[in-house]
């Protein structure tokens, strides 16, 4: 698919078109397919050689180093096992650089300001990932940077979760348009992203969360308007004899980072709202089971649930490399 994203950013599931969303995908299942051929040829022969790359010193490389000479700077306010390998490891394949900034190396908004923060940065890097609290910090960063920037999570949206999504749905389903997805749980942000993306690509979408846990009001109505556009259905209930057919099930904990105040609380609102195999039972028997990780076991999904053959949860989660190495490229303009 001949997209142009170069210099674009990414925020929200919104900010790339359909086409723009396929092309991605398309590059990630395509990265993902060299990866796991260069792992599975003959260790004797230099997987640079196999691919046509560069070598490292040890003469091994997996990639033809799209990325060589690029470097990503990741911003983490809040911490993440998934996101800083995925994106780390991921540059690395491309033959990249990425730096870790840590909460204390710079304290945004405190010891200077967002907007200088993403000007110095720009005269750095080629590309700024940021995993924060509030969106606002990713939309300032994008404001006044001049090279891309990339939403690792913020409160109200998780993009890259849900590209590897998608990805993963494509590998079980083999499409994304006309299936349907439902999630259960709290209407955060994951949730919102998932909304966007799902009514963006066609796929039906219902959500299912306690009452007073719905998704944003705003978050409702750009689904729904957006699925009027590809033919969606789009729905947001408490009812959870609506998660009856789903080609999907997806979950995330009860309480997110900073919520751990609401835990104990939410543990008594949430109980009924979670994924087992009563779920499964009223799901299509062939249904995915996605959780975006890190999961409490008992609460929102049972161990035993998420180890059955449906489940694609690891998959999902090793997604979220392949996802974001294709979204970097296409970033750069080097895909």
């Amino acid at each position: 698919m001949g997209v142009n994203l170069k210099g674009r950013h990414f925020l929200s599931m919104l900010d790339f078109s359909l086409e723009e969303i396929l092309a991605v995908l398309e590059t990630a299942r395509r990265m993902k397919a060299t990866l796991v051929k260069c792992r599975s040829a003959v260790p004797s022969t230099p997987v640079a050689d196999r691919v046509g790359g560069r070598t490292g010193a040890d003469g091994e490389h997996p990639f033809p180093g799209p990325l060589a000479g690029k470097t990503l700077a990741m911003i983490f306010q809040k911490p993440s096992l998934r996101t800083r390998v995925s994106f780390e490891t991921g540059m690395t394949l491309l033959g990249g650089h990425a730096i870790y900034l840590a909460p204390t190396d710079i304290s945004l908004g405190a010891r200077e300001t967002t907007e200088d923060i993403a000007l110095v940065l720009s005269r750095y890097v080629d590309v700024i990932m940021a995993r924060v609290f509030g969106h606002d910090i990713v939309v300032a960063l994008a404001k006044h940077a001049t090279v891309p920037v990339i939403n690792g999570l913020s409160d109200f949206e998780h993009p890259c979760q849900i590209l590897a999504d998608f990805l993963t749905v494509l590998e079980r389903k083999g499409r994304l348009d006309g299936i349907h997805g439902c999630y259960i749980g709290d209407g955060n942000n994951v949730c919102h992203s998932l909304m966007l993306g799902a009514a963006r690509v066609g796929m039906h979408f219902t959500a299912i969360t306690p009452p007073g846990y719905e998704p944003k009001p705003e978050v409702n109505r750009s689904a729904v308007q957006e699925g009027a556009n590809t033919g969606a259905k789009i729905v947001v209930t408490n009812d959870l004899k609506a998660a009856a057919g789903a080609d999907m099930v997806y979950t995330d904990v009860w309480a997110s980072m900073g919520q751990e105040s609401e835990a104990s609380a939410r543990k008594k609102v949430f109980k009924d709202y979670r994924i087992d195999a009563g779920t499964i039972k009223i799901a299509n028997k062939d249904c995915i089971i996605l959780h975006c990780l890190p999961a409490h076991y008992g609460d929102e999904i049972d161990y035993a649930t998420s180890r059955t053959p449906n489940s694609a949860i690891f998959d999902q989660a090793e997604n979220r490399m392949h996802a974001q190495n294709a979204l970097m490229v296409h970033l750069m303009g080097c895909a």
